[in-house]
C-alpha cells in the first residue's frame, strides 16, 4: 500500500504536489498530456491514497504548461481497431473517472487549455471548473467513429442539459471559454495563467468547512443525479444525525460558540 504521506511516491504521466491540506495533480504527458492506460491506473491510485490521507481536503487538477489541460486518448491506441485495446482502455477510463468523481474531499479543474475527449471527461469528473480565457473544450470522439466512454454522456448532460450535450457529443460543437461559463460547463473564467491560482484560492475556502460535512454533502449532492428527492431527503436527515458521531461536529459548534476558528479533524 502507498504510504499516503510520502512525497516521494510517483504517478506515471502525473505530478503530485501537496500544499497544506490541497493536493495538487498536474498532467505531465507532453505534449498534449494524452491519457494512457498506466497514467489512468495511476490516477485511480492516486485518487485512493489521496482518500485515506485524512490531511488532504481539496484536490485541484490541471495540466502542464499553457496550451493543454488534457487532449483525451491517443487515437494511435486505436488505429488497427483492436477490440481488447478499446475494452482495457474503457475500462481504465471509466474506473479512474469514477474514482476522481468519488474524492471525498472537493475536486477542482483547472482548465488551461484545451480539454478535449477524455481531457473534458476529466474535468466534468471534478466538482468544479475553472476556465482560462483561451481554453477549448469539446466532446470530438463521435467525429471519428468513436464515443465518450468515460462518463462523458452522463456528466455533461448532468452539467449542461442535454441540449447543449446534443450539440456538443452530436454535432462535434467546440465551446469557447466564454461559452463554457455562460452554459455552465465553468463555473469561473479567468485570464489566461490564472486558473491554478483561483483554484488554488477556492480550495482554501474549502479548508473553512469541516471535511466531514463536506464529505457528505458532496455525496448527496451527487445523488440527486439518480435518486428520487423522497429518498435523498430522507438521506439527508440520517446524514445530519451521523454527523453528530463526528469530532468534526462538536469542533466546528464549539469553535463557534466560543467565537474562534475551528481545527478540523477530519474525523
Amino acid at each position: 500500500m502507498t504510504d499516503t504521506h510520502d512525497t516521494t511516491a510517483t504517478y506515471a504521466g502525473l505530478r503530485l504536489e501537496r500544499r497544506g491540506h490541497t493536493a495538487i495533480v498536474t498532467l505531465t504527458n507532453p505534449p498534449a498530456h494524452t491519457w494512457t492506460a498506466d497514467s489512468l491506473a495511476a490516477l485511480t491510485r492516486l485518487v485512493g491514497d489521496l482518500n485515506r490521507d485524512r490531511e488532504i481536503y481539496a484536490l485541484v487538477i490541471t495540466g502542464d504548461g499553457e496550451k493543454f489541460f488534457s487532449a483525451g486518448a491517443d487515437l494511435k491506441l486505436f488505429a488497427d481497431g483492436d477490440k481488447g485495446v478499446a475494452a482495457t482502455m474503457a475500462r481504465r477510463f471509466g474506473e479512474a473517472f469514477e474514482a476522481l468523481a468519488g474524492f471525498r474531499g472537493v475536486s477542482i479543474a483547472a482548465i488551461n487549455g484545451y480539454a478535449m475527449g477524455g481531457g473534458l471527461e476529466c474535468a466534468l469528473a471534478c466538482d468544479l471548473r475553472i476556465a482560462e480565457s483561451h481554453a477549448v473544450m469539446a466532446l470530438p470522439e463521435a467525429t471519428v467513429g468513436l464515443l465518450p466512454c468515460a462518463g462523458g454522456t452522463q456528466w455533461l448532460s448532468w452539467t449542461v442539459g442535454e441540449s447543449w450535450a446534443k450539440r456538443m457529443v452530436l454535432l462535434g460543437e467546440r465551446v469557447d471559454a466564454e461559452t463554457a461559463l455562460r452554459i455552465g460547463l465553468a463555473d469561473e473564467l479567468v485570464p489566461k495563467g490564472g486558473a491554478l491560482a483561483k483554484a488554488l484560492q477556492w480550495a482554501e475556502r474549502v479548508q473553512a468547512q469541516s471535511p466531514t460535512s463536506v464529505t457528505a454533502c458532496k455525496r448527496l449532492i451527487q445523488g440527486a443525479r439518480t435518486a428520487p428527492p423522497q429518498s435523498q431527503l430522507a438521506a439527508e436527515r440520517e446524514a445530519f444525525i451521523g454527523l453528530f458521531e463526528t469530532e468534526d461536529q462538536r469542533e466546528g459548534v464549539q469553535a463557534f460558540l466560543g467565537k474562534r476558528s475551528p481545527q478540523w479533524r477530519n474525523a
